[in-house]
């Protein structure tokens, strides 16, 4: 031991207590704080499944490999913080006496050759991730890099300290090897002996370098101590138990998260708007779950970077979003953890006094939540597309807690955008968001050449055919309600329809946040359907909205209504592979294929619109954005009754970025995408571009190439006695 060693070694020591005493006192804190969130009983279970979907997603990096180089890199530097620990309780004996190894495994090959691996990839790891960050830095990018709103200085730290880390691990085996206390075979340390071949045989620094690493590991600990809000830091611990406790097996998609009470649904019945909570009007309202969502968000803005709105120059960013309820959750706690609380009209009822709270707490708790803390604009920019919800690499919830945000505005406090009033008003007095007449929901049948069923209670069938209020109302969306119905009939699949009994699933009263419509419509519908499935072990039905297939398939299940749901690209899809539907003829067409959100995203319908737009013999071209990350067409939300009055419009942006591909038919498979698509290219048409292109449903590619092989009626005799 020498007196360098001596000294480093009692400062390691030193500094090893205060920063294990200061995290546990922080770790505890945290752990109050997020308790403050509302109870979620919905998290609980099952044990085994979540533990196998939460190592899945850690140690196979699933989610983050969805960008493949970062992924790559940030496995190896998640692999290099785990792996290298025991590197770091050597560096403890090494600092005292540099001959020191760890007993057993200390020297032998398979260890150092991990261990050497570990290290090196760590370092070429996060030298990968700085320079990715700093490429696309704001300063150069501006609003389209990721990065902007996010603390560069916390992750600069972050990142220094994991390529000391990195360099400490290296360094320490190369002095000890220079210092000939290094008797490992050369292929477990081909690059620590290359480097500790230049370096002095002085064994005071193997004592540097094992104090390096810890000490960079301890201020590490120190500083994140002092800084709760440091996702980028705290999501090193956060994140297991995040992806752990997530709502359902994939993502937070398809159905929305019930309104929840007391860590109960909310029966509207029994509801106290005094007692219970409705959505969130305060940070308090959110879960458990939700003050650990913004405990672990990292920052890495990949949610931004797929945000409709975001991308054309709106004020929301998912990311912003989340760091700003954390920012003000942790600024706001020690004022709800002394038992302060307010009512609905702002008023103290929590605490006789505030002597010993903290100025700063009691300033935030004193911050509307929406107005305040979130901007207006940006809660009602969002289209719930979830794009940010499936490429979060820590499942963060981003649409629940802005749909509840909205909840609370709609709700409580009856402050919405005006466009919502007259839509809200037509879904309660007319079943439909456009305000049309109930009989005149078939009028989309007229132009049939044949009858299209509709269910009296004596049919026989097989599958329902839900139509929808744009499928039975909206211009455009009626030509795909016409051929999906041409092509059910041409197949031979015994359907019905509704008719005058069919009404709005709710969706886009949900989504923007009016829970209490949304269960009227939702509960008269389901009562339906149950009345028609009734006496049937068969219990199907086709919906060519994506809004009505997620709605009905994921979210009426809740509400006691159990059917088999699938989408009409879906059954189209099976018909042709059954040869019940034939295309024939090739459609020469160029064709490039938008996802619907709410059938790509939330309910992973990828392969059949696309199988069937290939069968009808069109040139396929994708767009840039697709799949899983396609672009919204800017219609859900509800936004499709919203005015567009920030920035560029999300429709506009997605169609310049089909007609980027060159094509004559744009296609989708939902009503609401074709309608948005169909404006923007107006738009377009009317700037001279685009001009022979049109919009178009997969499923009238399908008819055309279908029709061209059936016979055509023969042409009427020519009578000649009358030439």
């Amino acid at each position: 031991m020498t007196g360098l060693g001596l000294i480093l070694g009692i400062l390691c020591a030193l500094l090893t207590v205060v920063a294990v005493v200061m995290t546990t006192i922080t770790v505890r804190r945290m752990l109050a704080t997020i308790r403050l969130g509302q109870p979620d009983s919905t998290r609980n279970g099952p044990f085994g499944r979540r533990v196998r979907v939460m190592l899945k997603e850690v140690l196979g990096h699933t989610r983050m490999l969805k960008w493949s180089h970062v992924g790559v890199l940030h496995w190896f530097v998640m692999a290099g913080f785990g792996g290298l620990i025991l590197s770091v309780v050597a560096a403890y004996g090494e600092v005292f006496v540099p001959a020191w190894d760890l007993p057993v495994i200390g020297h032998w090959g398979p260890y150092n050759l991990f261990v050497e691996l570990l290290g090196l990839t760590t370092v070429l790891g996060i030298l990968g991730l700085i320079y990715i960050r700093l490429s696309n830095h704001p300063r150069f990018k501006g609003r389209s890099s990721r990065f902007t709103g996010s603390r560069m200085g916390r992750a600069y730290f972050v990142e220094a300290i994991v390529l000391v880390e990195g360099l400490g691990v290296m360094g320490i085996r190369a002095a000890k090897y220079a210092a000939g206390y290094f008797d490992v075979p050369t292929w477990s340390a081909p690059v620590t002996k290359l480097i500790g071949s230049v370096l002095p045989a002085e064994p005071a620094l193997v004592s540097i370098f094992a104090a390096m690493k810890i000490f960079s590991a301890m201020v590490w600990l120190i500083v994140i101590s002092l800084n709760k809000t440091m996702g980028v830091a705290w999501h090193r611990f956060t994140a297991f138990f995040n992806i752990y406790f997530k709502r359902n097996e994939g993502t937070a998609l398809g159905a929305l998260k019930p309104m929840m009470s007391g860590g109960k649904p909310l029966d509207f019945e029994e509801a106290d708007p005094e007692k219970d909570v409705f959505g969130a009007g305060k940070v308090e309202d959110f879960s458990w779950k939700g003050w650990l969502d913004f405990t672990t968000c990292t920052e890495c803005g990949r949610c931004q970077s797929q945000c409709p709105a975001w991308n054309t120059e709106k004020p929301l960013s998912p990311k912003m979003v989340i760091t700003q309820l954390r920012d003000h959750a942790y600024a706001k706690a020690p004022y709800l953890l002394a038992g302060g609380r307010r009512d609905m009209a702002g008023d103290e009822i929590g605490l006789d006094s505030h002597a010993g709270i903290d100025v700063l707490a009691l300033a935030e708790s004193e911050k509307a939540l929406v107005g305040d803390i979130i901007d207006p604009d940006a809660l009602w920019s969002c289209t719930t597309c979830g794009a940010c919800v499936e490429q979060c690499p820590v499942d963060i919830e981003h649409v629940d807690h802005i749909v509840d945000m909205r909840r609370y505005q709609v709700l409580i406090e009856s402050n919405f955008p005006a466009e919502l009033n007259g839509m809200f008003k037509n879904l309660e007095n007319k079943g439909n968001p456009w305000g049309q007449n109930t009989k005149d929901r078939l009028e989309w049948t007229k132009d049939l050449d044949f009858e299209v069923p509709v269910y009296d209670g004596t049919q026989d069938f097989e599958y329902l055919f839900w139509v929808g209020c744009a499928g039975a109302f909206e211009d455009k969306a009626k030509k795909t309600t016409r051929a999906v119905a041409e092509l059910l009939h041409i197949a031979g699949v015994k359907y019905v329809v509704l008719g005058s009994e069919e009404a709005c699933t709710g969706d886009p009263a949900r989504r923007a946040g009016n829970e209490f419509l949304f269960q009227m419509l939702a509960q008269q519908n389901v009562e339906v359907l149950n009345g028609v499935f009734e006496d049937r072990k068969v219990r199907k039905i086709v919906a060519t909205c994506a809004h009505c297939f997620n709605t009905i398939g994921n979210e009426y299940p809740e509400l006691g209504l159990t059917v088999e749901v699938m989408h009409h690209t879906q059954l189209l899809n099976r018909l042709v592979r059954e040869r019940k539907l034939v295309p024939v003829a090739p459609v020469a067409e160029d064709v490039t294929y938008h996802d619907p959100c709410y059938l790509g995203r939330h309910n992973k319908v990828y392969e059949a619109p696309r199988e069937l737009i290939e069968s009808s013999g069109v040139s396929m071209r994708e767009m840039p954005r697709h799949a899983d990350k396609s672009m919204c067409c800017g219609a859900g939300g509800a936004r499709m009754w919203m005015e567009e009055r920030i920035g560029k419009r999300i429709n506009v942006a997605r169609v310049d970025e089909a007609l980027g591909t060159a094509p004559t038919k744009i296609a989708t498979g939902c009503p609401f995408c074709r309608v948005m698509l169909n404006d923007g290219l107006t738009q377009r048409k009317s700037e001279g571009v685009g001009e022979n292109v049109e919009v178009v449903d997969v499923s009238q590619l399908l008819l055309t190439a279908v029709k061209r092989g059936q016979p055509q009626p023969a042409p009427a005799a020519q009578d000649l006695s009358t030439t």
